[in-house]
């Protein structure tokens, strides 16, 4: 407790320093690095805290370490023991009852140390799942509930799209401890990360992808189904809680919202959370509930979510509406080492997180790493929970806020959007729309705000921009957008607001404008010749007419580990240039070309279009870029043709979808 109190005590120092300066996430949160010892290559699959303080580490190479001292008590350094080794790509692990429970490829298993001398010696079959042999047939798990059973889910293979190759992959299973297995819920497509919260309830973090618009996530029961067909090949099986076919699901692959699809497709388990692409992260892995009792922070109750492809941590918090759960995300600490894949609380309330970057490439350089993310004390100023009201919300904070600041309508702003349900792979943003601020009131004590919108839309995600708010103490807000997923307006009676409480009619210059997306990027004009979108130098796909021939084909494609499978190519200055882009990898990607060292720019400008972003395939409008293709799906290619620039030098062509620019990138050279 003493320690407890005097980390309070400076962390109020600290924020009365805070309030003077600009302030960042790692003023609040600190990442602490694990060194590991060489010779040991740790692509964390797995973390298991044991009761003593050790640490559990499994890796996609099949072996599990347990390391001793991970939070470098006194400033002496961990010590890494290697456990077991030989399985296969653990990417989970438990420790329950002084034994190691890990899920390999094929099958989940019990690992003992019966003669004591730290080392696994019996090895026990708990049970074995079925394989194609498909690279893409990944399993997760084990997660205990409180009744000793466990929970895996299994990864649907990859052949162009999403499918079950192999028995009950794309479920969630429940396996008892003498190995006795139940289907509870189907429709996964990559489900890395799940967690069982302390109510019991099962949630499941997935990734865009075939069916999947945007990284979602959903609250599991049996008999749901999360929406990709591939697993649907199982339900005519003994024991299937679902027995929906691919062909009544065929009846809503048009495009529509999944919100729509749901209405039909009754066995259909809408998304609690949706993750906008890009926007919060590409690829959401593990999930984490804060049970620390305020040792992490003001967050108690709140689920953490990491992201694999963009190295970071992002918050969620959630509340029954009508029965269900919906809620909202939010930012909350980006820079890890690598890909963040695996998320598990020390004895202390620090945060352990395990990374691998192999095949799935992030925006953290390194291959892998071991970090810990400790709490400094201070409070962020930041938004706490957003909950949903019949015609707006209500915005908590974890500090009272500046009263003036806030009851100014030009710092707020509000849109609503949704994704398409679809077989192919993602979805651009469709159905944007404004939601007008109607009236702004601020609760007495400064630590909530209820604001009244016009249009909320059931089934559309929420996006509330705050700008140039401040505490009352002066301190900024460190994250100043989240998304509400809107599954079900409560019900209740419409806000009565008081003249003092009503929004006056804003200037033009700061209204936020939604309405629908136009079909074709600003800036853009229309090729007589191929009735398409294109710019010549930018996005042009037919050959121009006063052209004969090119004067040079080239073909680049994509490999996984966000990699062009060229790291160079070579043209004159001048020559007219016909380039044939062919994604050859299983998520999207697009080749933007740019001048000299300008790739990372452009990619960070494309990074902070915002909900803009896919209508212009993420390619800002910029000087810097003289030709690009469009975002292209798996398995599909765009000819593009441009003029190679009259000045020699080496040009740069870059994938600028939101977070791959930081490793795609590659060469032009003009000779």
């Amino acid at each position: 407790m003493k320690k407890y109190a005097c980390l309070l005590f400076l962390g109020f120092i600290a924020s009365q320093m805070l309030a003077q300066k600009p302030v960042s996430e790692a003023d609040y949160y600190t990442l602490k690095t694990i060194a590991i010892p060489e010779g040991a290559v740790l692509e964390v699959g797995g973390l298991a805290p044991l009761p003593d303080g050790r640490l559990g580490v499994s890796t996609r190479r099949g072996e599990i370490w347990i390391v001793e001292n991970p939070y470098m008590l006194n400033g002496t350094e961990p010590h890494f023991k290697r456990y077991a080794s030989g399985l296969h790509e653990i990417l989970g692990l438990a420790y329950k009852d002084g034994a190691f429970y890990c899920t390999q490829r094929g099958e989940l298993t019990k690992i003992s140390d019966t003669d004591g001398d730290g080392r696994g010696d019996l090895f026990e079959c708990v049970y074995k799942f079925d394989l194609s042999g498909n690279y893409h047939e990944y399993a997760y798990g084990p997660v205990f509930d409180s009744n000793g059973d466990m929970y895996v889910t299994l990864n649907v293979a990859w052949i162009g799209y999403g499918e079950s190759l192999a028995k009950w992959h794309g479920w969630l299973l429940k396996i008892k401890p003498n190995g006795q297995m139940e289907p509870i819920a189907a429709g996964l497509r990559s489900p890395a990360g799940f967690n069982i919260n302390s109510k019991g309830e099962i949630f499941y973090a997935e990734n865009q992808g075939d069916w999947v618009g945007s990284g979602r996530v959903t609250h599991l029961e049996k008999g749901d189904f999360a929406g990709n067909a591939g697993s649907l090949n199982w339900t005519n099986q003994p024991g299937s809680p679902i027995r929906l076919t691919k062909a009544e699901l065929s009846k809503v692959d048009d495009g529509r919202p999944m919100f729509e699809a749901a209405k039909t497709i009754k066995e259909m388990k809408l998304p609690c959370v949706w993750f906008p692409h890009g926007l919060m992260g590409i690829s959401t892995a593990d999930m984490l509930e804060d049970n620390t009792g305020g040792a992490f922070g003001p967050f108690s109750g709140d689920q953490f979510v990491a992201d694999q492809g963009h190295s970071k941590i992002m918050r969620m918090t959630l509340e029954k509406v009508n029965g269900e759960y919906q809620g909202a995300c939010y930012p909350f600490r980006e820079g890890w080492a690598s890909g963040l894949l695996r998320l598990r609380w020390g004895i202390d309330g620090s945060m352990f997180g395990g990374m691998t970057s192999r095949g799935w490439a992030s925006t953290g350089k390194k291959d892998y790493a071991l970090q810990r993310l400790v709490w400094t004390g201070v409070v962020p100023f930041e938004m706490k929970n957003v909950s949903a009201r019949a015609d707006g919300f209500v915005i908590e904070f974890t500090k009272p806020v500046d009263k003036d600041l806030a009851q100014k309508a030009a710092n707020y702003q509000f849109s609503s959007f949704t994704y398409k349900y679809q077989h192919q792979y993602g979805s651009p943003i469709i159905k944007q729309g404004n939601c007008p601020l109607q009236g702004i009131i601020v609760s007495e004590d400064g630590k909530t705000i209820q604001v009244v919108l016009d249009s909320m839309r059931e089934g559309f995600i929420h996006e509330i921009k705050l700008k140039d708010l401040k505490a009352a103490d002066g301190t900024a807000l460190l994250h100043d957008f989240a998304y509400y997923t809107m599954n079900s307006l409560p019900t209740g009676a419409k806000t009565m607001l008081s003249d003092a409480q009503k929004v006056k009619a804003m200037p033009a210059s700061h209204q936020h404008h939604g309405g629908a997306m136009p079909s074709a990027p600003s800036g853009k004009k229309k090729s007589k010749a191929a009735g398409k979108t294109s710019t010549l130098g930018k996005n042009l796909n037919t050959q121009p007419a006063d052209w004969s021939q090119p004067d040079v084909a080239l073909n680049i494609g994509t490999k996984p580990g966000l990699k062009f499978d060229r790291e160079m190519i070579t043209v004159k200055a001048g020559q007219k240039v016909k380039l044939v882009f062919n994604n050859n990898d299983d998520m999207q990607h697009n080749l933007v070309l740019t001048l000299p060292g300008e790739a990372s720019e452009i990619g960070a400008k494309a990074m902070g279009l915002g909900l803009k972003g896919p209508e212009m395939f993420y390619v800002p409008s910029n000087p810097k870029v003289f030709a690009h293709t469009k975002i292209l799906d798996p398995g599909t290619t765009e000819t593009i043709y441009f003029v190679a620039p009259d000045k020699p030098g080496d040009y740069q062509f870059v994938c600028t979808y939101p977070g791959h620019y930081l490793v795609m990138q590659g060469i032009l050279r003009v000779q």
